[in-house]
């Protein structure tokens, strides 16, 4: 589904005030449930999370770290509920043989880098990746999830849209107040200029770090031909931005909502206005993670990465949590 309007209101509209009720008992259930202890494990754990409901970058944040993780020879596993999913319970992400039906889209792609699980007991995901040999855990979500004790806690912000309109569900974006969330974290990851004032609203003392999504070139995939972009991400928008300041201008942007599962109906129409347009199809790597395997052959799929403000700044954090995590 898609995120109501006037969650990104900057003033207090009639929806959000009518819904704050509601939003005081989220807040309330909010807070009891991460108050509750979790498993400890013998190795480190690590949460890329945010505090508001739909795409931040954590996932981007998350494939960044384990990548780096991965490259000093670090045994990573990654756990994640594997959201939209359809197969109930723990399971190991194989990406030869689950679908994104399976497992989830962001699964798949965090599956591509290291052993990841997805399970919503993160316990029992953990459990499972220390029984395969895993020396330390990178958590894709779970910022409010206190099944698993997180021994770093990174909050990841998206500049362009901050936290909304500041309120909690069903009022706005939140999933919890601010300043309660934030009092958690180790530190903030954020993604692209501040266009809100979001680091207005955290603690002093909360370290910041900077990054900017650094889309792939995509002018070689088009060789020539116009563009047709449709992704169904937490804000399409960044993917059509992207694509803009690269010089491409598609002659259609097509959003969906975040994790959407594209049906016959969909793909028809895809093809339809590429067709009309002599274009190629454009997406982002989750989107091509929820398209049968047939229709991935007439997309072209545009990576995305993160790059640091200080590239040496996350490697330290790597170093501050390995070294401080205690065992």
């Amino acid at each position: 589904m898609r995120a109501p309007r006037f969650w990104s209101d900057s003033d207090d509209s009639w929806p959000a005030r009518f819904l704050a009720p509601a939003a005081t008992l989220y807040a309330h259930a909010t807070a009891r449930r991460v108050r509750q202890p979790g498993w400890h494990a013998p190795i480190p754990v690590l949460c890329c999370g945010n505090l508001t409901a739909g795409g931040a970058g954590k996932t981007t944040l998350a494939l960044d770290l384990v990548a780096r993780l991965a490259a000093r020879g670090r045994r990573v596993h990654v756990l994640t509920r594997g959201y939209g999913r359809r197969r109930a319970g723990l399971l190991r992400v194989d990406p030869t043989r689950h679908t994104a039906a399976d497992v989830g889209d962001e699964a798949l792609l965090l599956a591509s880098l290291a052993p990841t699980h997805v399970s919503a007991d993160r316990a029992a995901g953990a459990r499972a990746a220390i029984a395969e040999g895993a020396d330390c855990l990178v958590m894709d979500d779970g910022f409010q999830n206190p099944g698993l004790h997180q021994d770093m806690k990174l909050l990841v912000i998206d500049g362009a849209s901050g936290f909304g309109n500041g309120h909690v569900i069903p009022a706005g974006p939140l999933r919890e107040p601010v300043a309660t969330g934030a009092a958690r974290a180790h530190a903030a990851i954020l993604i692209g200029d501040d266009r809100t004032g979001a680091l207005a609203r955290l603690p002093g003392h909360l370290p910041v770090l900077r990054a900017d999504l650094a889309m792939q070139d995509a002018t070689p995939l088009l060789a020539g031909q116009p563009a047709i972009a449709f992704a169904g991400i937490g804000r399409p928008e960044k993917f059509f931005d992207g694509l803009r300041a690269q010089g491409i201008t598609p002659a259609a942007c097509v959003p969906f909502a975040d994790h959407h599962p594209y049906t016959p109906r969909d793909l028809k129409r895809l093809l339809a206005l590429a067709t009309t347009h002599g274009a190629a199809l454009l997406t982002t790597p989750k989107d091509a993670a929820r398209l049968p395997q047939a229709f991935r052959a007439r997309i072209r799929t545009v990576g995305v990465s993160l790059a640091w403000a200080d590239p040496a700044a996350p490697e330290r954090l790597l170093d501050q949590w390995l070294e401080s995590a205690p065992r």
